[in-house]
């Protein structure tokens, strides 16, 4: 059990998820650490925040992501400031002697042409899709990272790897959104109109989903029970097409899903990315939360919140 704990990106997604079910953590505190706490891409800046906030565990959930359009529009901006900030926060967690630390990873670095389900095995073994490179190769670093602070240093770091994310406070920034939060946006927006809503694609792309709940319960049961080099898929492995994403929302909202129209015009990500975490699950028999009942949660907070900027990033 650890007294105090730094989350980075903790007014992010599962930051906040997180913070949402800290209380079941008690007597462990926690520290939310945003973009204006500290700047994460300044070493100097990293390594006195992280003094200053003397926790004896790091959660490092900050990341530069984004829609595919993003990625495509800053493929460098991606490399760069993802790189520098897991970099930093490794040497943050060295030089201020951090017990643990936590590394966050995504399933979108795996190969484009890895065997399905995705093992942790084939990360390094292929080119990352094109549409996604500069992000996978970013978060592909973090493996070897942690083997060579663990080697060299002797440090407590994990790598831990997440799919698809979505819950209450997502992103839903046109510029920053992915598909599932993006989806919800728009068919919210529309819902009183007669137009069609545009789903990006052709919609046969599979993808996994997990709610942010979980994720942060996943990160919770390794914080405590696991120490080891070796990167975990923790990820649900519950599947579901964009189409069949998009005949969820609206029937949940209410929506005529024959409103839906494809746009063949843009990008069709890679086509399926199953994982395998039987790794995780054999440790930890971790449940997850149906995806429906993460969905419809999502939905009734978006709703719910939408004119209030506080709750909802929409610009």
């Amino acid at each position: 059990m650890y007294e105090n704990i730094l989350v980075t990106g903790g007014t992010g997604l599962v930051g906040n998820a997180l913070n949402s079910i800290s209380d079941i953590y008690a007597p462990t505190k926690f520290i939310f650490a945003g973009s204006k706490n500290c700047d994460l891409t300044r070493l100097d800046e990293t390594v006195d925040y992280v003094r200053e906030c003397k926790p004896d565990a790091i959660i490092h959930l900050a990341a530069i992501h984004g829609s595919i359009d993003f990625g495509s529009r800053c493929p460098a901006t991606l490399l760069r400031d993802n790189v520098i900030m897991d970099l930093n926060i490794l040497e943050a967690a060295r030089i201020n002697n951090i017990k643990k630390t936590i590394m966050t990873l995504s399933t979108g670095m795996y190969p484009g042409d890895a065997p399905i389900p995705l093992k942790e095995e084939s990360v390094h073994q292929g080119y990352p899709h094109d549409s996604s490179y500069s992000y996978a190769f970013a978060k592909r670093l973090i493996d070897p990272s942690i083997r060579a602070y663990r080697s060299q240093y002797g440090m407590c770091v994990i790598g831990l790897i997440t799919n698809g994310i979505f819950g209450e406070n997502a992103d839903f920034r046109h510029e920053s959104s992915i598909m599932l939060a993006a989806l919800i946006r728009r068919f919210y927006e529309n819902k009183d109109t007669d137009e069609k809503i545009s789903v990006w694609g052709d919609g046969s792309p599979v993808r996994e989903y997990t709610y942010a709940k979980d994720i942060a319960r996943a990160f919770m049961w390794c914080m405590n029970n696991y120490d080891s080099e070796q990167i975990l898929n923790i990820g649900s492995t519950e599947e579901h097409s964009v189409t069949d994403v998009a005949d969820m929302i609206a029937e949940i909202m209410g929506i005529d899903p024959n409103r839906k129209q494809f746009d063949t015009t843009k990008p069709v990500a890679i086509s399926k990315k199953s994982s395998d975490n039987s790794r995780f699950i054999n440790i930890s028999n971790f449940e997850y939360t149906p995806f429906r009942e993460g969905l419809k949660n999502s939905i009734e907070y978006f709703s719910a919140n939408y004119n209030d900027p506080s709750k909802i990033k929409l610009v």
